[in-house]
């Protein structure tokens, strides 16, 4: 159903719901978009992608960021930025260079952080505001969802997206520049993680006050369901913190989850922004947890 649909039928579709931001029908809150939190959103795309799975995203979660680039080995009316790189697997870390570099040369003043999604993620623009908020980009900051082998300080998954501080940013660059960092392997988030390492960029914590993860590398279902120790799937030894499997698994804040395709954005689109509970009033305040010691003791790190 869904590659059979246009973009303008799912926008037709959706319409009522993407004008709402809440169930009194409010915008975003202008203190979620300010002048020290201006984020870009680059989506990892190809030609063969455009029509199953980078309209949803353009139709869903994409708009809230303040910039949003579409980058392919192709350009298109979409608008998608041509960078000049083959597609395939083999040849992800490359499109990721040449993204970050394009962005630095065109968009470096125009934004403060730097995210790269792939084309089957689902980000909550609004958390991750939240979750920058404590972080100054002027300084070398790489957030994400941190696994831990190959790198001593780990990397930040691929999958889950992941975000770079100006500062970053221009340590990126400028490690191609001077050849501290090259394309060392084709897997592009542990290549990415290389010259983050390598140019003394810092992997931040994302995790929120409670110890719960907010970037998710697998969808919602992945996490959501107690599972037991024998079954615990390969990815959750990569975590570099303690991980959590049930409903304590991820943050009210969460802020992406990856293998997200057509219908299922739509759904987290309306579960995220529409459906609340008649009569329940919302009591987590993340800033009261801060610097608990009976929560750190829960969740103790890795």
């Amino acid at each position: 159903m869904i590659s059979v649909l246009s973009e303008f039928s799912w926008r037709k579709l959706f319409s009522p719901l993407n004008k709402l931001c809440s169930p009194g029908g409010n915008t975003t809150s202008a203190n979620s978009k300010n002048s020290t939190s201006r984020i870009l959103c680059w989506i990892m795309t190809g030609p063969r992608n455009m029509a199953s799975r980078t309209v949803h995203i353009r139709a869903t979660w994409a708009h809230r960021c303040d910039i949003t680039l579409y980058m392919s080995s192709v350009e298109t009316a979409f608008p998608t930025v041509a960078l000049n790189v083959s597609e395939g697997r083999q040849n992800l870390y490359w499109k990721t260079i040449r993204a970050f570099q394009y962005i630095h040369e065109n968009y470096l003043d125009q934004a403060d952080w730097f995210l790269k999604a792939d084309d089957d993620a689902f980000v909550v623009v609004e958390n991750l505001r939240f979750t920058l908020s404590t972080f100054s980009t002027e300084e070398p900051w790489y957030l994400g969802r941190r696994f831990a082998p190959f790198l001593k300080q780990g990397y930040m998954s691929g999958g889950a997206g992941y975000v770079l501080s100006k500062e970053a940013l221009r340590r990126f660059v400028k490690g191609f520049e001077t050849g501290v960092c090259t394309h060392s392997s084709t897997l592009e988030d542990v290549a990415l993680g290389t010259c983050m390492q390598n140019m003394k960029v810092q992997p931040a914590d994302t995790r929120d006050a409670l110890g719960r993860q907010t970037f998710h590398a697998y969808p919602l279902s992945k996490h959501v369901v107690r599972m037991p120790p024998a079954q615990k799937p390969w990815y959750k030894a990569y975590d570099y913190y303690r991980t959590h499997n049930g409903p304590h698994c991820c943050s009210d804040y969460a802020v992406s989850f990856h293998y997200i395709h057509g219908v299922q954005l739509y759904a987290l689109q309306y579960f995220t922004y529409h459906l609340r509970p008649h009569g329940y009033k919302y009591r987590f305040n993340p800033r009261h947890f801060k610097d608990n010691a009976t929560v750190r003791l829960l969740y103790n790190d890795k």
